[in-house]
């Protein structure tokens, strides 16, 4: 499924300091960034930052790349209606709408069009600052404005006319049910009656798997449990064949659930209708437990995930801490971020070693990691190292394996430190009681916790919220604090990583103590 694929992450380079132009999307970090760190960049215009107005050029160029698709924009004489979402009413709308749609002007719920969110807070005054995100090397002060997420007054889509459809794709992640479930309830809230699930990912498109009817009696208890209702996989038919299908079958709003490769295919999907002529909804729901998606405070799904980690290493702490010169060994998910592993070593205070992708380590040597745990056993008598998979990578075995979304399928960094301990201190004389502890496959599979539950309620309320409000192509997420809707391309540029330099990162080392592994 190449069309499929996920965005490639671009080369990212500084700019020279002797340039007089900068990217609209360039960040500068401080002039030493530390190993692993990386400046962002999206595909932008330059302009030249030394004239008087380049700041407004800069804003102006945001809010064009900012700017969410609405069905306007495809289809101008797209008729617009009263919406038919408002708490006040509290029965069913009525199936023909004979008397047209309830509407209340006085009611004080809706967003409108014009309201924005701050994306950045936080003014720097020096690039040296830790955590610095600036736009020129003078770290200027530039509003950065995105649109508020919520209910319309006006909606572009009779509900009656609707025909919805879920999908849930790539791996499983605490939360899904929870979006399907609010998903459904909010389009019934709205008037839909024709709501359909598509089972395992962009495969369910395929002739062979047939469509499942949702309604808010199916989906009542689904929370309850982990896993999607829907059934995930990888893969599927192209863009084409998909949009054919959507289109046979009647599909007039889709939302799809995953990551960076699948808001791609729904991005591809998005253009594909639009170059039909096909007037349709596509958004999307962030879900990646690793967090890694740009922009975005948080995905659904992560905080679970920090919060089950939390048995995984307790029980490696305990089993290191009642043996004689113990080691456990806790690896986490986090293919190109750490931020999983970084908050569960926050959140339990039991981790004397976390390695993330965004930082390089040695494994041997003066400073490598089995040198610092030889110390750990000599002054602690135990210790615990949580890894991310996606850690040291050159130190396993390549492989040219992909999964069916594209994905590198990674060496297991967990395995190989677990063995390297061993062979270290056996060889050296010194014995050294290790276990090691994968709960990958427990964490993914867990029902979503309240802060979860409530994120994923929101999300799934807002992405309906969106649809019916006529924009199409764009993502929901949280930032900030505040919900927002934001276009497709540019979550999907390359993933959120830790920075090392951030003050996040500073915490966790102050957390576990340890050095650099340089």
């Amino acid at each position: 499924m190449g069309s499929l694929s996920p965005a490639m992450t671009p080369k990212l380079l500084l700019p020279a300091k002797t340039s007089h132009t900068i990217s609209l999307n360039a960040v500068f970090r401080p002039p030493f960034p530390s190993p692993g760190s990386m400046i962002k960049r999206i595909r932008c215009k330059s302009i030249d930052y030394s004239h008087p107005d380049w700041k407004t050029k800069y804003q102006q160029d945001f809010e064009q790349r900012f700017n969410i698709p609405h069905v306007t924009d495809f289809f101008p004489h797209a008729q617009s209606y009263p919406s038919t979402f408002c708490l006040r009413m509290r029965t069913p709308v009525s199936e023909d709408f004979a008397q047209g749609y309830p509407s209340d002007e006085e009611w004080q719920g809706y967003i409108n069009n014009d309201d924005r969110v701050l994306l950045k807070v936080i003014r720097f005054s020096s690039p040296r600052s830790a955590g610095a995100e600036c736009i020129d090397p003078d770290c200027t002060w530039v509003e950065q404005w995105i649109h508020r997420a919520g209910p319309r007054e006006k909606i572009y889509f009779k509900p009656e006319d609707v025909k919805a459809a879920i999908v849930t794709c790539g791996g499983l992640c605490p939360g899904l049910n929870d979006v399907i479930r609010q998903i459904v309830i909010t389009l019934e809230i709205y008037g839909v009656k024709k709501i359909v699930g598509i089972p395992f990912g962009y495969r369910g498109f395929g002739n062979e798997l047939a469509e499942i009817p949702l309604t808010r009696k199916v989906v009542q208890n689904v929370h309850l449990s982990g896993g999607s209702l829907l059934g995930v996989s990888r893969g599927g038919p192209n863009v084409s064949e998909i949009v054919d299908s959507m289109q046979e079958r009647g599909i007039t709003m889709l939302f799809v659930l995953g990551g960076n490769g699948t808001h791609a295919g729904a991005n591809a999907i998005h253009n594909e209708c639009r170059k039909r002529g096909f007037k349709v909804a596509v958004v999307g729901v962030p879900k990646t437990i690793d967090n890694d998606i740009l922009l975005m405070d948080k995905t659904f799904g992560f905080d679970t995930a920090v919060e089950e980690a939390q048995r995984a290493i307790n029980s490696a702490y305990i089993e290191a801490h009642s043996a004689y010169r113990g080691v456990g060994v806790v690896k986490l998910m986090g293919r190109s971020s750490g931020f999983i592993a970084m908050q569960a070593a926050l959140a339990s205070g039991q981790i004397d070693i976390c390695l993330i992708p965004e930082v390089p380590f040695e494994l041997h040597g003066p400073h490598g990691v089995l040198n610092h745990l030889k110390y750990l056993l000599e002054t602690k008598g135990s210790a615990v190292i949580c890894v991310a998979e996606g850690a040291g990578q050159n130190f396993v075995e390549k492989t040219n394996a992909k999964d069916a979304s594209g994905n590198i399928v990674y060496g297991d960094i967990g395995v190989h430190i677990h063995q390297e301990i061993k062979k270290y201190f056996k060889e050296i004389g010194d014995p050294a009681d290790v276990k090691y502890i994968d709960p990958t496959y427990m964490i993914r599979a867990c029902r979503a916790n309240a802060s979860d539950g409530i994120l994923c309620t929101v999300l799934g309320q807002n992405a309906v919220h969106g649809a019916f409000g006529g924009y199409s192509g764009i993502t929901v997420g949280i930032c900030n604090t505040h919900y927002v809707y934001l276009p497709i391309p540019e979550v999907i540029s390359y993933p959120k990583t830790v920075d090392p330099n951030s003050r996040m990162w500073h915490r966790c080392l102050t957390s576990t103590g340890q050095p650099d592994f340089i």
